[in-house]
């Protein structure tokens, strides 16, 4: 209520103005408030009464979704990463011939896909923070939208593609990339082919005097044989195998994008002999790119990716993400000899420089 002063009545023109005095002001001051306390009053009653007139289920209904957003706010505004279901969570079911829905998963103790335990979501936002402390937030707005809601990610991801490990999200997908992807490391490695095929058939000498000389590991299969010969084994040096393959490990000292220092980088030569055949699997994760350098490319040899198949050919290069379900065999003839490829991680190519910093430091040997 505004209170406004009165004009003087004609019989009393001539007398001076005089404000009102404080008694007549705090009086209609006190009728307004008792007029608006009425008003309050009858909207409230009509509100009850409103309420009253309501169905019991509405209003039940009406107060659960309160709570629901109230619940869901909460959630939201919070800083730490869910609670998710992680990676050794998931494969706690698995088969004793480490084969899930058809596909196979690895159970290496070595392995970095299978060492998790059940506290990875909140590991990995320690170490984000971590290396925001030292160095910037800035740029890491992907990254911590990975970690934190890593879980979602991985159980809602399409059975064609589904990282075992960590999903970036907001990459681009695609079973296989063009050779200009990563333009500078393909030419690298396709022009030093000879040397590398050289310092593999020295290698490959020693398998006519054991069945499995030191240095290569066999991998399981559903039939055949796969063996690997390991330069960089999930981010850490082979020291042994360096040693004997000294020109193809500088050549890894000079590309660019190749994944040296987290566990997501690998680099060896992989050799399947004549009729093996490698189950369909998953890759750890979807911010590097696998590049397979063809040195031995017999016929009925086949890489599929998301379903899509390609072959191998020598001195050349194929990207793929093996992130996505893939397998690859082996059908020629047993004198046609083993299908070998020097496979190497590169980094996917949308992952900005300062995430790739970010991903070694969070996802270092080790860590």
């Amino acid at each position: 209520m505004v209170w406004v002063p009165l004009r003087p009545t004609s019989t009393d023109r001539r007398a001076p103005l005089r404000a009102p005095s404080t008694t007549t002001m705090s009086l209609e001051w006190l009728m307004g408030w008792s007029w608006s306390l009425d008003g309050l009053r009858d909207f409230i009653a009509t509100g009850i009464q409103s309420f009253r007139d309501c169905d019991a289920t509405a209003l039940a209904a009406v107060a659960c979704l309160l709570v629901l957003f109230v619940w869901y706010c909460y959630h939201v505004g919070r800083e730490q990463p869910r609670a998710y279901a992680t990676v050794n969570a998931l494969m706690q079911s698995a088969e004793a011939n480490g084969v899930q829905n058809g596909f196979v998963y690895c159970h290496s103790p070595e392995c970095v896909r299978c060492s998790h335990h059940d506290g990875l979501n909140q590991k990995l936002y320690h170490n984000l923070q971590e290396y925001a402390k030292r160095y910037s937030w800035s740029g890491m707005g992907r990254i911590h939208k990975g970690i934190r809601e890593q879980g979602r990610y991985l159980n809602s991801r399409p059975s064609i593609q589904k990282p075992e490990v960590f999903f970036l999200p907001d990459l681009p997908t695609t079973p296989y990339f063009s050779r200009d992807a990563q333009k500078h490391d393909v030419e690298l490695l396709e022009r030093n082919f000879q040397t590398i095929l050289c310092e593999f058939e020295t290698l490959y000498k020693a398998f006519s005097n054991c069945s499995l000389p030191q240095g290569w590991k066999m991998n399981s299969t559903p039939s055949g044989e796969w063996f690997t010969f390991y330069l960089v084994n999930q981010g850490m040096c082979v020291p042994r195998n360096c040693r004997r393959c000294p020109r193809t490990y500088r050549l890894l000292g000079s590309l660019r994008t190749c994944i040296g220092n987290n566990v997501f980088g690998n680099a060896c030569i992989s050799v399947l002999s004549p009729g093996t055949v490698i189950a369909e699997h998953y890759g750890p994760t979807n911010i590097r790119i696998r590049c397979h350098l063809g040195l031995k490319t017999p016929s009925n040899c086949e890489l599929v990716v998301g379903g899509e198949p390609q072959c191998w050919a020598e001195g050349r290069c194929l990207l793929f993400d093996d992130s996505f379900l893939h397998t690859a065999f082996h059908e020629g003839a047993p004198e046609e000899g083993p299908r070998v490829v020097f496979m190497v991680d590169l980094w996917h190519p949308n992952v900005a420089a300062a995430e790739r910093q970010a991903l070694d430091f969070i996802f270092a040997p080790g860590r």
